[in-house]
């Protein structure tokens, strides 16, 4: 008998599933045995792991029973129905969803920054959102360092962050629109083809804030335990198939330089730079598409700041990898041994 984990991954057939299976594979994640939970529709069918077919089973109540540790990537809902569920019969749930970020008692980790608190749960892992790891992963060497007290956040982010409907949306509609076609978008609220537009996300009529924008701004100030940090961010979706990018601008409380922020990002875990000046070449989603790391670049000093506190980058990073999968996977593998074993 194998003393390797039970793991079940919830939402196997969409494309944070698919990334879920193919980083356990590349990292050689344990894995004893692999349940493979989504709805009803998709029961029955089967999926590819390490050369094995593994049936699909429809995502129930009664699922999760032996289930060491499971992976969520479903939707707020199925996760606020499902993981208490998880939880009670013996799992650990490490949620990709927004449903418990902001939940007092649920750790949001990013391993790079916060591994510490993997230890602190009662059952539930939160997984941050996308866009709050591609800007927070390099910020966080520098934070601890030179205290970051404001951050100025632009964001472009791909179709994958709504999903593998959103991408196959993206090619038929390009597809139409190089052919003159009329597409009507069914996913997204307008055409994505040759577009951009606001964060596809309900806007609050007061703060005129979406729901991507104010989730950035909480979870910043949780994973960096610092409520007083100032956040402002605009969130916009573009038409790139996966990876998402972020243009940041960040004051410190002592002035800071190009060349520090380039030798704390040189040495800082989950950062590769990729910042050449004479040949024009910066961070772009084709080059962190299947990339663990997030992409730095741009580094320059903030032209605007003539006390020399401020500092501009622009980062890339995978959305299903590192926005999602990969760092699921992180958070798995810091699992006290006990339930590794």
């Amino acid at each position: 008998m194998s003393n390797e984990p039970v793991i079940a991954i919830v939402g196997v057939t969409g494309a944070v599933g698919a990334e879920f299976i193919a980083t356990m594979d590349k990292r050689r994640f344990p894995v004893g045995r692999l349940k493979a939970l989504a709805s009803a529709r998709s029961a029955g069918k089967t999926i590819g792991f390490r050369g094995q077919p593994i049936v699909i089973e429809e995502l129930t109540e009664q699922a999760f029973s032996g289930v060491d540790i499971a992976l969520f990537s479903a939707g707020g809902g199925i996760s606020r129905k499902f993981a208490p569920i998880a939880v009670k019969a013996g799992a650990v749930v490490v949620d990709n969803s927004s449903a418990f970020r902001m939940d007092p008692d649920v750790p949001l980790v990013i391993p790079e920054i916060n591994a510490r608190r993997i230890r602190e749960h009662k059952g539930i892992i939160a997984n941050p959102n996308c866009a709050a790891i591609t800007a927070l992963v390099p910020l966080w060497p520098i934070h601890q360092q030179n205290r970051i007290k404001r951050l100025i956040l632009s964001t472009y982010q791909a179709a994958s962050g709504a999903g593998a409907a959103a991408m196959e949306e993206l090619v038929a509609s390009t597809r139409a629109s190089l052919n003159g076609v009329v597409f009507t978008p069914k996913v997204m609220p307008h055409p994505y083809a040759f577009n951009l537009f606001n964060h596809n996300t309900a806007v609050d009529p007061e703060t005129g804030y979406n729901d991507e924008e104010t989730k950035v701004i909480k979870e910043t100030r949780k994973i960096f335990e610092d409520e007083r940090i100032a956040v402002g961010v605009t969130c916009v979706r573009v038409p790139v198939l996966r990876a998402h990018c972020v243009s940041i601008t960040f004051e410190c409380e002592h002035p800071i330089r190009e060349h520090e922020v380039r030798e704390i990002l040189s040495s800082s875990p989950g950062v590769k730079i990729v910042d050449d000046r004479a040949k024009n070449y910066f961070p772009m989603p084709i080059d962190a598409s299947g990339q663990d790391d997030v992409l730095v670049g741009r580094i320059r000093r903030d032209l605007s700041d003539p006390t020399g506190h401020s500092i501009s980058i622009f980062t890339a990073a995978d959305q299903l990898l590192k926005g999602a999968a990969l760092n699921a996977i992180q958070i798995a593998e810091l699992l006290p041994q006990r339930v590794m074993a």
